[in-house]
């Protein structure tokens, strides 16, 4: 089965785009409601999360994980791929591919969690792929919290948004990655804010399609991923606000199963 985590149920945006691109695999999606958001957590405390939602994904019968999370793939990807027999991928990357063919100027705006804009991962990879790219970065600290509560067409939501993306309008960018799975709940929000000329990069559907091409070119892996099991969807705290937002991803009802993560 193919194993998503992230912070809470902003992730479920990738699970949806999996489902979408391989509608005959299996998936197993668990969001750490009760332990979001990761962006404010230490790179310690992240790591310790990020390697209990993979045993847990792995105890139920992973065979490939993506972390959806990008607090937890800045900080700690490359240490899980390291740690983990399975394959680990994240979703920094194909936003960074997709961004990088999508900017004529080269002048990329980035929105994350504090932990993920610290990192500095999608500028470094930025520049990797792109060495003239100029990079301007902003942490949204406020913008998880105000998903995961449902916060989606409130006045107060608008404005801190409007706040956040000033600095990056000054910059005269032509391109924004959304750094976090959670933000294209907010996209109807940050585009009009941005302004036409300005593309957003989402990254959900960008990884989801280099889980295909990996699949096809690992047919024995594929071979042994299931086929046609219910999609299991847990959560570590199980809110109103957690269901309504599944339900807003999804377009239909999703059953979210209650489990016990160690703190």
């Amino acid at each position: 089965m193919i194993g998503i985590f992230d912070s809470g149920v902003g992730g479920m945006t990738v699970a949806r785009a999996v489902e979408e691109v391989l509608p005959e695999r299996s998936i197993i999606y668990f969001g750490d409601v009760a332990r979001a958001p990761y962006g404010s957590k230490s790179p310690a405390t992240i790591s310790r999360y990020a390697r209990q939602n993979c045993d847990f994904l792995l105890a139920k019968g992973a065979r490939v994980i993506i972390v959806a999370c990008n607090s937890a793939a800045s900080v700690a990807g490359h240490l899980l791929q390291q740690e983990y027999d399975v394959p680990i991928m994240e979703v920094i990357s194909p936003a960074v591919a997709q961004a990088v063919r999508a900017s004529v100027s080269g002048r990329i705006g980035v929105i994350g969690t504090r932990a993920t804009i610290n990192a500095r991962v999608y500028e470094q990879e930025i520049c990797a792929l792109k060495p003239a790219a100029k990079v301007f970065s902003q942490p949204c600290p406020l913008l998880v919290p105000l998903v995961e509560e449902g916060w989606l067409a409130k006045r107060e939501t608008k404005m801190i948004i409007r706040r956040y993306l000033h600095p990056l309008r000054a910059r005269s960018i032509d391109t924004l990655v959304l750094g976090c799975t959670h933000y294209p709940l907010l996209a109807h929000l940050i585009k009009p804010r941005l302004g036409p000329h300005v593309q957003v990069i989402d990254s959900s559907l960008a990884v989801a399609h280099v889980l295909k091409k990996f699949l096809v070119d690992n047919p024995t892996l594929a071979d042994s991923l299931a086929k046609g099991e219910e999609n299991r969807y847990y959560v570590s705290d199980l809110t109103e606000a957690a269901q309504s937002t599944a339900r807003r991803i999804f377009g239909r009802p999703i059953n979210l199963e209650l489990v016990q993560i160690e703190k």
